[in-house]
């Protein structure tokens, strides 16, 4: 495997590949740190996502907000620039870079095309109504897949959604897989790596990068204020996530997933 990798990396960028190390990445995907035959150092990604993934870093990169700059992709591998890690946090620049790109807005909530985590598929076919958006292509894509007892929970709390979150958010441009260990800090400034885009309320993103830990000092003031009521939102917004967690790595979410529901009150 490793093999076809270091020929395909080759054939991308027209330089032959001197070496390959694994990088630590995400469960789904492998991630390489690259060393051409220059000397120059670039990261190499496979999944079957990879090109979908690359065009979500390409529109990050247009907001303003950073993000590594793909070098090339073909629909299973991509090439990105190689960055370096700083010494410490830098999360005022995460709240400058994820408000520059919450700025930038579509038309409707969703994305062009859909995307996955693996198993767990994420459709993102275009929507005006956001309450429905987010129980029909999010907290109920595939209600088979839950426990029962907890898809009878989240049926009820999707029934609910009309009254619990804005009909008509504006549809700002979601990283929609903000966790901690998909920021990358460099001296000075900080990267978003791993996205999973699309169009929607700019506090998914708020509530996942709060749901396993919190962002530090710096990164409310850089970001602004919230807009009122967020804190009985944000029970709403973890609990897909967490539902996604209970999917791929088994019961050991099954208290955040529950927890989350109790403090959305069903």
């Amino acid at each position: 495997m490793a093999d076809n990798l270091t020929a395909r990396i080759a054939a991308l960028l027209g330089e032959a590949v001197a070496a390959l190390a694994p990088l630590h990445g995400s469960d789904l995907s492998e991630v390489s740190e690259v060393t051409l035959a220059s000397g120059r150092r670039v990261v190499a990604k496979r999944g079957p996502m990879a090109a979908a993934e690359a065009r979500m870093l390409r529109a990050i990169a247009r907001t303003g907000c950073p993000a590594p700059r793909v070098i090339a992709t073909d629909e299973t591998v991509f090439v990105m620039e190689y960055l370096e890690e700083g010494a410490r946090p830098e999360w005022g620049a995460v709240g400058t870079g994820l408000r520059k790109l919450h700025a930038a807005t579509g038309a409707q909530y969703g994305w062009p095309e859909d995307y996955a985590f693996g198993p767990v598929a994420i459709p993102n076919a275009p929507a005006d109504d956001w309450p429905a958006f987010w129980a029909e292509r999010r907290l109920l894509a595939a209600p088979d897949a839950l426990p029962g007892d907890i898809r009878t929970r989240v049926e009820r709390l999707a029934a609910r959604l009309a009254g619990l979150l804005p009909q008509r958010p504006r549809p700002a441009l979601l990283h929609g897989d903000l966790w901690g260990g998909n920021v990358l800090h460099g001296a000075g400034t900080a990267w978003l790596i791993d996205p999973a885009c699309y169009y929607g309320d700019p506090e998914v993103d708020l509530a996942m990068l709060h749901l396993f830990g919190r962002p530090g000092a710096g990164f409310a003031d850089a970001y602004g204020p919230l807009p009122a009521g967020w804190q009985g939102r944000r029970p709403v917004y973890q609990l897909w996530p967490a539902l996604v967690h209970l999917r791929l790595f088994g019961p050991g979410y099954r208290g955040m997933v529950e927890g989350l529901l109790t403090a959305c009150d069903v």
